[in-house]
């Protein structure tokens, strides 16, 4: 008996040891951060949510060696900038991905209401920055093609894969270190009902609010509108969005297609009638559930 306790012991401890292996932590010394007695919360009411990270990190998701293709995506959980719905727009997500073949990983993302920072919208961009680096940093280790890597994004999630995907050679003040020598373009951007722009007349007040804070700036407000930011560097997008979105309206989506269409770069966009925000896979909602399979499909053409 003792034996068997001992081997079932062993046994947890290499599964602990394992699932606990797949959690990177982005950063050796974090930037823009100043001490505070903060903690980082998470509540589980049907959904997990995650506030106040003070350690952003990946997780990892791999696929079957068997079925692994050379794609990776980067998946942002959104929550306006306040919290993360880290598996609803997350892991689940990454899981899916997994069962395409398709290397998967979630950030946990600081976010700007967190006192431990001190410039508060610098921080997320940061760490999106920072993730993408080290996943191309280590393409070859999870056999992945370092010009084959997406950015991800559910609502305020989708605000920061787009600044990413336009604003990816902000300096940001980082320290020079070698891995920041590492270009952080994304090669595509995937972007669900997405908070696109910080200008009043269609942003997502919250998102707006937690990211600039209440008394920004026009100067910023434009740097964070991600439609006024687009070039001819910006990768290709995918977007989804309801018409009838009434917390970020579909004019985010609508604005940053228009802009990428004007600057030539290959986008596609699936606006659906109904479905409001929020619904991830969309599951039991009809049509809307169909948008995973335009998304796998457009992944596919590039």
């Amino acid at each position: 008996m003792r034996k068997l306790f001992t081997l079932l012991f062993l046994l947890l401890m290499m599964n602990t040891s394992f699932s606990q292996s797949k959690i990177i932590n982005l950063w050796d010394t974090i930037p823009n951060t100043k001490p505070t007695e903060e903690q980082e919360t998470t509540t589980i009411d049907g959904i997990k949510r995650i506030a106040l990270v003070k350690e952003p990190t990946l997780e990892v998701f791999l696929p079957a060696k068997k079925n692994i293709s050379d794609k990776a995506v980067i998946i942002c959980p959104g929550g306006g900038y306040r919290i993360l719905s880290y598996d609803w727009e997350g892991t689940d997500v990454a899981k899916w991905f997994n069962s395409k073949g398709i290397t998967a990983f979630v950030l946990k993302s600081r976010l700007p209401t967190s006192k431990s920072l001190i410039v508060r919208h610098e921080a997320p961009l940061q760490d999106a920055q920072r993730a993408i680096r080290l996943v191309r940093n280590n393409a070859e280790e999870w056999g992945i093609h370092p010009d084959k890597i997406g950015i991800m994004g559910f609502s305020a999630g989708g605000h920061l894969a787009a600044s990413l995907g336009t604003l990816f050679s902000e300096s940001n003040n980082f320290k020079e270190q070698p891995l920041d020598t590492i270009s952080a373009k994304p090669n595509f951007m995937m972007l669900i009902y997405p908070v696109i722009s910080m200008q009043d007349k269609y942003t997502h007040k919250g998102s707006q609010n937690n990211l600039l804070g209440t008394n920004a700036s026009e100067t910023l407000k434009t740097k964070y509108s991600n439609e006024l930011q687009v070039t001819k560097n910006t990768p290709p997008t995918f977007l989804v969005h309801s018409a009838d979105d009434k917390a970020v309206p579909v004019a985010n989506s609508l604005e940053f297609y228009k802009a990428l269409n004007d600057k030539g770069i290959k986008a596609e966009m699936h606006i659906y009638p109904t479905g409001g925000h929020g619904y991830s896979f969309a599951i039991g909602k009809g049509r809307l559930a169909t948008w995973p399979d335009r998304l796998y499909e457009w992944l596919q053409s590039l």
